[in-house]
């Protein structure tokens, strides 16, 4: 099926908008936008509290921040992986791609540019957090650097930009110092992406090899691949435990990431067990179920540390 045609909102979208500038929209990857948001805000949330959030306190601060992290920055990075990675098949985010837009790579760093300037508007911490992951972004994807071809840097670079920077972006925006308990926990979604991240290329294997990118994937094999997953998900959780510890949390928050760190081996161990038999499409269909696990995470440290 026509990339153009293939459902409802893609249709809607390039009649609106002529020729092929709903692709730059689509190349942006909205679909991953709200995950994005999701794990910002959950480092703002962590700063101002809870309770206090869902009574108003920063609302309009904590919009600005997502908008310039997530479409900016982050739907940024994913457009410019589009043009040099010039894939055909499934990437994360957006099925059935579209061609790579002529001006793509330009409107790509131009906008995360433009959030850069515009990140002057809040407190240093959150400048200086999308400075670093602005630099990450053009190192991992443009020549001659493409650090995403560079297996275990790749990692590197998404570990500490997507698990690390992303929640600390939330809280630096209210400009509050970062204390150690908080830290601890914005420091484990580090081995958290870690887990995550050989998750999205093994449904991608195909793709890679032919282009000849040596992913962390690709070079660990889908044996190991899935042991670093499950290996990297328990230390994550090692570290939200000693956060718990240092905030003597009762039994409800312990229970809370219990279950969250059930619902990564419910994904995992099953996954490792049969991943001989299993098809490209089922592979990525519990990287999916893997994001859900990763959502649960998310309001499990909530319940635990933000109440």
């Amino acid at each position: 099926m026509d990339a153009r045609s293939r459902n409802l909102f893609r249709r809607t979208g390039y009649r609106l908008l002529p020729g092929d500038a709903f692709s730059y929209v689509l190349h942006l990857r909205p679909a991953e936008w709200p995950i994005m948001a999701a794990h910002t805000l959950l480092g703002f949330i962590l700063s101002v509290g809870l309770i206090p959030f869902l009574h108003g306190a920063e609302v309009g601060r904590a919009v600005w921040a997502l908008v310039l992290w997530v479409v900016g920055l982050n739907g940024g990075t994913l457009a410019l992986n589009s043009v040099f990675d010039q894939d055909e098949g499934d990437i994360g985010y957006l099925r059935a791609p579209p061609p790579a837009p002529r001006n793509l790579a330009w409107f790509s760093v131009g906008l995360m540019g433009l959030g850069q300037l515009l990140a002057f508007t809040l407190p240093l911490g959150y400048v200086v957090a999308y400075a670093a992951c602005f630099a990450m972004s053009l190192a991992y994807s443009v020549p001659p650097l493409r650090f995403k071809a560079v297996a275990g840097v790749d990692w590197v670079i998404n570990m500490w930009g997507f698990g690390f920077f992303t929640p600390y972006a939330g809280w630096a925006a209210t400009g509050r110092p970062l204390d150690l308990m908080h830290g601890l926990v914005m420091l484990a979604f580090c081995p958290l992406f870690a887990s995550l991240y050989p998750l999205t290329q093994i449904y991608q294997f195909e793709e890679d090899e032919a282009r000849g990118d040596r992913t962390l994937a690709l070079i660990l094999g889908l044996r190991w691949s899935l042991v670093v997953a499950i290996g990297a998900a328990a230390a994550a959780f090692g570290l939200f435990a000693v956060g718990a510890v240092l905030r003597y949390a009762g039994l409800l928050p312990w229970l809370a990431l219990a279950v969250a760190f059930g619902g990564w081996m419910w994904v995992l161990l099953p996954w490792y067990r049969r991943r001989e038999t299993m098809t490209p499409a089922q592979h990525q269909a519990r990287f999916y179920l893997a994001l859900g696990a990763w959502a649960v995470t998310d309001l499990a440290v909530l319940y635990a540390f933000a109440l």
